[in-house]
């Protein structure tokens, strides 16, 4: 308990709590509230001004011993009031969801404009699911103990919780239900300095209808910015793709079956029509590798991936996912349509969730700019480039998303976000 009680002190200093300011700790009856105590001694010894506010008396020895520390180091502590003109809140009271809703003596407190530090989770938020019945508190930071937990990553908890950090009290244990992607997870195959084109991975793009080829060029230029050697589209419409792009090669969609042969994952359904799907169909039924977005994403495909043995990466957003499956895309759901299709389902949203049918791993990167037209096909095609170029469908999907994200935040801190340029932007990340 000392030892998660100053890793609040010091979010709560980052928050503003310094020499001299006023601090508000609401503490509760528990173990949560014993790390409020805590913290209120730590921030007194810095000579900041606190007031604990106790939601009842402490209920575990752990929080007793603490509240007695804290008292007899001069912390005022009063019986829960009202906000005043306090310069930073730590919420120690709950530690997530309150079962009967929050207490009115602490509704007071959600209106405050000072920033909250939560100990573990904010109030008011579910601790496993991220939900909010009615109300929680918005913190500045949340600080937990020994790993995240769903609720800070899922629902609202990312709305709520702030910037969360794990700090190390010592405590060990637990089996995890999903798996939060960084840096250390991605893969990235380099170029050797005597490839060609044609070793570095081949990507052929299916898709392209008319009013939608668009959709192909923009999945195109995700997979040669990713590192794919060689590209071409096959379409419906070529005389509009080759009017949008001198940069690849453009096959009818009836010719293309004829050069598979020499590309190694085929990206299918890019503005791809419901009226061109059977057209284009041969191609999928011929192919070894492939990722399936937008138009390919159909239950009628499912079925087929689920017989063939074709190696896949699913790219569904919430919409797709329901026509495919008629259910919602909950993190279990995704891993289930990858267990029946055998292979990947990436599920883009924020977090989006990718699973090969073991456990869930939630990509973080990025943020509500890459709700923008066309930044999903460039998604595609990363993958696309990284399966060519030799990397495992599971470990594609993860590694194109987390920079995929990565990119697309890079660019909305400079202007508006564009499926154009975040093509642009991603080569940077590439290798």
């Amino acid at each position: 308990m000392d030892r998660a009680g100053h890793a609040v002190a010091l979010a709560a200093v980052r928050a503003g709590a310094g020499y001299g300011q006023r601090v508000a700790v609401l503490a509760g009856p528990g173990n949560n509230g014993g790390d409020g105590y805590v913290a209120a001694r730590y921030l007194a010894e810095r000579g900041a001004q606190i007031t604990i506010h106790a939601f009842g008396d402490p209920g575990t020895p752990e929080a007793r011993r603490a509240a007695s520390l804290a008292k007899a180091a001069g912390v005022r502590v009063r019986k829960i009031g009202h906000p005043s003109d306090e310069d930073v809140v730590v919420e120690a009271l709950f530690g997530g969801g309150v079962r009967d809703g929050i207490p009115d003596e602490v509704l007071t407190w959600l209106d405050s404009s000072a920033p909250v530090v939560a100990v573990d989770f904010p109030t008011g938020l579910d601790p496993n699911t991220g939900k909010v019945d009615d109300r929680a508190f918005r913190a500045v930071e949340t600080v937990t103990f020994g790993s995240l937990k769903t609720g800070h990553v899922l629902g609202a908890g990312p709305d709520h919780c702030g910037v969360v950090t794990v700090a190390d009290i010592g405590i060990d244990g637990g089996n995890p239900s999903m798996f939060v992607a960084t840096e250390a997870d991605t893969v990235r195959p380099p170029r050797h300095r005597k490839t060609h084109k044609w070793d570095v991975g081949a990507v052929m793009v299916v898709g392209g209808s008319a009013g939608l080829t668009g959709a192909t060029v923009h999945t195109a230029r995700g997979a040669i910015g990713f590192g794919a050697g060689s590209v071409a589209i096959a379409t419906p419409d070529r005389p509009a793709v080759v009017a949008n792009t001198v940069e690849f090669p453009t096959f009818e969609l009836d010719e293309a079956v004829g050069h598979l042969d020499r590309f190694d994952v085929v990206v299918f359904g890019p503005g791809l029509a419901d009226a061109d799907f059977e057209t284009a169909k041969p191609i999928l039924e011929k192919s070894s590798r492939v990722v399936v977005d937008a138009g390919g994403l159909l239950p009628s495909v499912v079925e087929l991936l689920e017989s063939s043995g074709i190696e896949s990466v699913l790219t569904p957003h919430a919409g797709e996912f329901a026509r495919i499956t008629g259910g919602s895309g909950g993190t279990y759901s995704v891993r289930a349509l990858a267990e029946k299709t055998g292979g990947v389902v990436l599920l883009k949203g924020n977090p989006t969730r990718i699973s090969d049918g073991g456990l869930p791993v939630l990509v973080t990167t990025g943020g509500p700019e890459l709700a923008t037209i066309g930044t999903g096909d460039v998604l595609s095609g990363m993958i696309g480039a990284l399966m060519a170029r030799g990397t495992r469908p599971a470990e594609a999907a993860v590694t194109a998303a987390y920079f995929h994200g990565v990119a697309g935040a890079e660019l909305a801190r400079k202007g508006p976000l564009t499926a154009t340029a975040l093509a642009g932007k991603i080569p940077e990340y590439a290798w």
